[in-house]
């Protein structure tokens, strides 16, 4: 194996990429909050801002949840606000 000047790993013998090197793109996921108008988030729905923490107690980012700038955002508010009033925890116990 050589790297070529891409810094991708090359079999010498075919001259391919390494297979290893292949990306998979997935299908844009779609901000729900955008998709449903009457949907908001809101700091007393436990059930919905849990949607949006790990099981740590993290924030999940918005790449991973789908979310737009501006409702992520708001997410962030509301589980800050459901934090503070005790509502969600602000981490869990790693056992």
């Amino acid at each position: 194996m050589r790297v070529d000047n891409r810094g991708r790993k090359v079999n010498r013998a075919e001259g391919q990429p390494h297979p290893g090197g292949k990306r998979v793109f997935q299908k844009k996921k779609v901000c729900r909050f955008c998709a449903d108008k009457n949907l908001k988030p809101d700091y007393k729905d436990m059930r919905s801002t849990r949607q949006f923490i790990s099981e740590r107690g993290k924030i999940t980012p918005r790449r991973i949840t789908g979310n737009c700038a501006k409702h992520q955002r708001d997410v962030a508010i509301a589980i800050k606000r459901a934090r503070v009033l005790a509502i969600l925890p602000y981490t869990t116990v790693a056992v």
